[in-house]
């Protein structure tokens, strides 16, 4: 932009300065110089044309960044949370498991303390069976009283067990709403990321249009401008007039 202010510069001093024609308005000017001059305007157009084109191919990196950025926090979001489950699930497992074998020996323990009981007592009973069948049945009442009294208590022991166990698995996947939080956040950042995208790409736009609204009216009064002034050097009218205040405003920035 700067070389095309100069070249301009430049064709306002040389007509300034040329010699004025006698009897006539009109002045000589060097062709040469003018001419190139104007190529010199000419060439230096297509590079803020590309300038303006680097804004745009920023804007779109702007925007492909923060979709990429998104899509890894919601990949770290997705494996966090299935992480977080399955673990959950291979926790309340293993506890099952657990009370489940430890309600199954508690049960074979008193089975078989039940068991040695009653041979106990039989035994007992036919030592003593001639002395006294009373007593030999009073103790095997005893001890079937134990017995069962023991499996109850084993069957008792084993239903908590389990009860313990299936809550503690319940509680375990309870944890499956820290998935649920995960991926309501990772929603909020991804809508969070377009919002931003969004706004990047309007201000992006707003900018550009801006800068090319004022490119273009500079443009349309500098090449009006031009024209005129080589349509009359051409007709030898002589040194270009600006009856719009406008193209005189254009042509000496």
């Amino acid at each position: 932009m700067y070389r095309v202010f100069e070249a301009l510069d430049e064709l306002v001093a040389i007509v300034e300065e040329a010699r004025g024609v006698p009897m006539t308005a009109g002045c000589v000017v060097p062709r040469g110089d003018v001419l190139e001059l104007l190529d010199d305007v000419r060439d230096a157009i297509p590079g803020e044309l590309d300038d303006a084109q680097d804004v745009l191919d920023h804007r779109d990196k702007l925007v492909g960044d923060a979709r990429e950025h998104a899509g890894q926090m919601v990949s770290t979001a997705t494996a966090e949370a299935d992480e977080t489950l399955s673990s959950a699930r291979s926790n309340a497992d293993r506890i099952l498991a657990d009370a489940k074998d430890k309600a199954d020996r508690m049960v074979a323990e008193a089975q078989a303390h039940a068991e040695q009981l009653v041979a106990d007592a039989e035994d007992e009973a036919e030592r003593t069976v001639s002395d006294a069948r009373r007593e030999y049945q009073d103790v095997t009442d005893r001890a079937a009283a134990e017995a069962d009294r023991m499996v109850e208590a084993g069957r008792n022991a084993q239903e908590r067990a389990i009860a313990e166990g299936q809550a503690e698995q319940e509680r375990l996947v309870s944890a499956t709403e820290v998935v649920q939080a995960a991926h309501a956040e990772s929603a909020r950042v991804i809508d969070a990321a377009h919002a931003e995208s969004d706004q990047l790409r309007t201000d992006c736009d707003l900018y550009v249009d801006n800068k090319l609204a004022e490119f273009e009216e500079f443009l349309t009064g500098t090449i009006r401008s031009v024209g005129r002034g080589r349509q009359q050097l051409r007709t030898g009218s002589g040194v270009p007039t600006y009856d719009d205040p406008e193209d005189r405003r254009s042509n000496r920035r």
